[in-house]
């Protein structure tokens, strides 16, 4: 018997970094040409013995780590988020405006739940993070794609001609993902006009924000005293502090929007994991330098895509930061169709940019996704002496 379902679940697309790992499914890759994985932007190495140390400590010997927490996350936590990113933004946050998520991914859906139901509108330039689609397509809200402008910057007058009655807020994520392209702090101070402008919200996720290349901070909107009226910040430490499987992120919002985003986060998860907000305030208060060299190993891996990507004049690379190249290819095929191809003639594994784009997008069908943050500098040489010997 059919089971009824939910038209707009079944209507949302499949997870595309599972969809990607099917891929693999009975490929094997001899031992002189292992696969060489740039399809997800997650470290897959185990945090800093430091980290690991106080997360057994707490597992060994803090009962209240077994147990429900508050819904919005420790006390502790939010405090150090607010006093560290006060002093990194030059503005003024309060312990009050800061909740702890299970997950950035979590924070954008705990958000988006509280602006916008079905029938609603969202803005979102292209190419887009594909889980903030999905969460907006299985809650039936329509997103308005934003054309990229030059250089994959988004533009706020462009934004401006698709503001309808309708709409609920506009998302950014900074530095990109796919793109990896840094926006310009005035860049997001437009955008912050433009939404207060019109009543609506500014999210931006900020996830790969310690893998900026620029020194000091990437904008100014919490300098605004009046910032919560329209900006909601959100974030990740699973990328700082590699604690992608403890699930730990944030966003930073005004009062009266946390009061309705924790009727969410109760109904969901209850309170964020105890344990990884543990290991994200030990982070925060011992790991500075440790980041520190973690960015700096990103800039080189990013520094080796720019140079491979010069000497293959047939790609275009479109943008470059963060974990992230996103580039033009030169075949005649589409990309999904390529990316498969590219499994079993290369041993690569990346993703098309029509996971990122809008069904039968033209420009995704020439574009393609690599997440470098796991490669060093010798794999991305191997990386780019595949492509370079392509022959389709």
């Amino acid at each position: 018997m059919t089971r009824p379902l939910n038209p707009a679940m079944a209507a949302t697309f499949p997870p595309p970094v599972m969809e990607a790992r099917r891929w693999l499914t009975g490929v094997t890759f001899p031992e002189a040409r292992p696969l060489i994985n740039v399809s997800q932007a997650a470290p897959v190495q185990s945090p800093p013995l430091g980290l690991r140390q106080a997360l057994a400590d707490a597992a060994l010997n803090n009962p209240d780590a077994h147990l429900y927490g508050p819904v919005l996350g420790l006390p502790a936590l939010r405090g150090e988020i607010a006093t560290q990113w006060s002093a990194a933004y030059a503005g003024l946050i309060n312990p009050t405006q800061v909740a702890i998520t299970q997950g950035c991914n979590q924070a954008f859906c705990a958000v988006l739940s509280t602006l916008a139901g079905a029938g609603d509108e969202v803005i979102l330039p292209s190419p887009w993070y594909f889980n903030h689609k999905m969460w907006l397509d299985m809650q039936g809200v329509k997103t308005v794609r934003l054309p990229p402008g030059p250089g994959l910057i988004p533009d706020a007058a462009t934004a401006a001609a698709l503001i309808t009655p309708r709409t609920r807020a506009i998302v950014l994520v900074s530095p990109n993902n796919p793109g990896g392209v840094e926006y310009p702090a005035d860049t997001l101070s437009q955008f912050r006009d433009l939404a207060r402008a019109h009543g609506i919200a500014l999210i931006v996720d900020e996830t790969y924000r310690d893998f900026d290349s620029r020194v000091g901070r990437p904008h100014d909107l919490f300098t605004d005293p009046d910032w919560a009226d329209t900006f909601i910040h959100l974030y990740s430490f699973s990328k700082a502090y590699r604690l992608t499987g403890h699930r730990v992120g944030c966003l930073v919002a005004s009062e009266s929007r946390l009061a309705e985003i924790e009727k969410f986060l109760d109904t969901v998860a209850i309170c964020p994991s105890q344990l990884g907000q543990i290991g994200a305030l030990w982070g925060m208060l011992n790991l500075s330098q440790w980041v520190a060299g973690e960015r700096a190993e990103i800039l080189t891996r990013r520094a080796a895509m720019i140079s491979g990507f010069a000497a293959l004049p047939d790609w275009t690379l479109l943008g470059c930061g963060a974990y992230f190249a996103y580039v033009e290819h030169p075949y005649a095929m589409p990309s999904d169709a390529l990316c498969k191809r590219l499994v079993t003639d290369a041993g690569i594994l990346m993703l098309p940019g029509t996971m990122f784009q809008p069904e039968n997008s033209t420009e995704g069908k020439r574009q393609i996704r690599i997440a470098f943050a796991n490669v060093d500098t010798t794999g991305i040489a191997e990386l780019f002496r595949r492509l370079s010997s392509l022959s389709f």
